[in-house]
């Protein structure tokens, strides 16, 4: 075996491990109450709310809290203007979701987490401890993973969900998410082996592990800040020869 490949091989069984040990889906949020997801927990003048709408909103305000950071860190750490676009739209993407859950938590009555889950925190750390060329490898395969679960669930909900404010969360997920799967495909550093796997496979974890931790009673919420400066736009993914989409409108 030539050392080329022999390093090749090392490297994608170091990915695999990394993947087997973290990649479960980020959005995994809160236990629900019942055996049924769909049970109504509130009639609110938005429509009925079940147990997977609740959910759902507390997924997409978890994700943010640890995407948002390791896009900070691709567009800092990042070797290549691919990765380091990832990172953009990374923090574009999760400040825009944010700012949709703040507004329409307090309308639907849902408590959002101030912290991301102990597993996200841990993608965030693993990430963190790698540099150069590791380091956009980890952390895009991680973040792959991640945004493909998400997909089918966000489809979902979109489906399902009677409340219109939910509803209008998962359009800007489902763009979102498209738009983040596909500027980390374009980083070139995806396994799509280990990732598919990883999405159909993931590994069991406790309950304490993929739950956001209750915010502390008068502690003050969490903002992901908006980056206009970064001049990104992450409602859909287009092709180098389409015209970007004009900007989702605010829910009224």
């Amino acid at each position: 075996m030539s050392r080329n490949l022999a390093g090749t091989v090392v490297l994608v069984g170091a990915l695999g491990l990394t993947l087997t040990a973290l990649a479960y889906p980020a959005m995994i949020g809160v236990e629900t109450t019942s055996s049924s997801t769909d049970r109504i927990i509130a009639n609110t003048r938005y429509g009925p709310l079940t147990e997977a709408d609740r959910d759902f909103v507390v997924k997409v305000r978890s994700a943010g809290l640890w995407e948002y950071p390791l896009g900070e860190l691709a567009l800092k750490k990042g070797s290549t203007p691919e990765m380091r676009e990832a990172g953009k739209h990374l923090i574009v993407g999760h400040a825009g979701l944010d700012a949709m859950c703040r507004k329409i938590a307090p309308e639907l009555g849902i408590t959002l987490p101030n912290q991301a889950t102990p597993q996200q925190q841990q993608f965030v750390a693993t990430s963190a401890a790698e540099s150069g060329k590791e380091f956009d490898s980890t952390a895009a395969n991680i973040m792959r993973v991640t945004h493909g679960q998400i997909f089918s669930v966000i489809a979902k909900i979109r489906a399902t969900t009677r409340n219109t404010l939910v509803r209008q969360l998962a359009d800007l997920a489902n763009d979102t998410v498209l738009d983040h799967i596909t500027v980390l495909e374009k980083t070139g550093t995806i396994n799509f082996e280990q990732v598919n796997l990883q999405q159909t496979m993931p590994p069991k974890l406790p309950a304490d592990q993929v739950t956001p931790p209750p915010p502390q009673p008068g502690s003050p919420m969490v903002v992901l800040t908006p980056r206009p400066d970064l001049n990104v736009n992450t409602a859909a993914p287009t092709s180098p020869e389409s015209p970007a989409p004009s900007p989702s409108p605010e829910i009224g």
